[in-house]
């Protein structure tokens, strides 16, 4: 965690950048992603914050084990500045739900005397129609400035009324989960989807091999 005497020095509050999911696996679209937020908002740090419970994902099929994914998104992060890996929700276990999230970084400045950060929610096009079901959206809403990313392929829709928000766009790189999964379930290459560290991890895990 950067030093609070660097921001202050800066004149403002650490700006951090929150990318949530259940990254399974995680892909060279997170990873851009990440990338574009920490450049075009000035971000102190990003937050790979990996869902313990995706309650929303597992009635609708398996999801790896959390350590795997863990690890999978520690090789995706790794010698990539700016960029953390984040277990808050892992380590609070139960359902993931992103405004406990937001409350904990919050509270953590608050118990070591801090400014608060400003927090940066960053999400994928695909999410913002579903924001209204998540949990406690409107206190959410208060808390954060949303940032959707745009994808190649995919209109950008308007962020819904009453949030701070901001659009970023990202390269070229147009991939999501569940196409890794279904190509190596069919054991076809991965590679260029997702980063070489990560196919290497996937490999030494033996994961998704009950795909095959």
């Amino acid at each position: 965690m950067p030093a609070a005497d660097e921001h202050a020095n800066r004149g403002r509050p650490e700006r951090i950048g929150l990318l949530g999911g259940t990254f399974d696996p995680p892909h060279c679209g997170h990873v851009a992603a990440a990338v574009a937020c920490v450049d075009a908002l000035d971000l102190d740090r990003l937050l790979l914050v990996v869902a313990n419970h995706p309650w929303q994902k597992t009635p609708l099929r398996t999801v790896s084990p959390a350590e795997d994914r863990v690890a999978m998104v520690e090789a995706a992060a790794a010698g990539r500045p700016r960029l953390e890996v984040s277990r808050l929700e892992i380590d609070r276990g139960g359902p993931s739900y992103t405004i406990e999230t937001v409350e904990e970084l919050l509270g953590e400045a608050r118990g070591e005397q801090r400014p608060a950060p400003e927090v940066f929610m960053v999400v994928g096009a695909d999410l913002v129609e579903s924001l209204p079901t998540w949990e406690r959206v409107g206190e959410l809403a208060r808390l954060v400035t949303l940032v959707v990313v745009s994808r190649p392929r995919s209109p950008t829709p308007q962020p819904p009324a009453g949030w701070r928000s901001a659009v970023v766009a990202t390269p070229g790189i147009d991939v999501s989960s569940s196409e890794v999964r279904t190509l190596l379930a069919q054991g076809r290459p991965v590679g260029g989807l997702v980063p070489e560290a990560v196919i290497r991890c996937i490999h030494h895990r033996d994961l998704y091999a009950v795909w095959r």
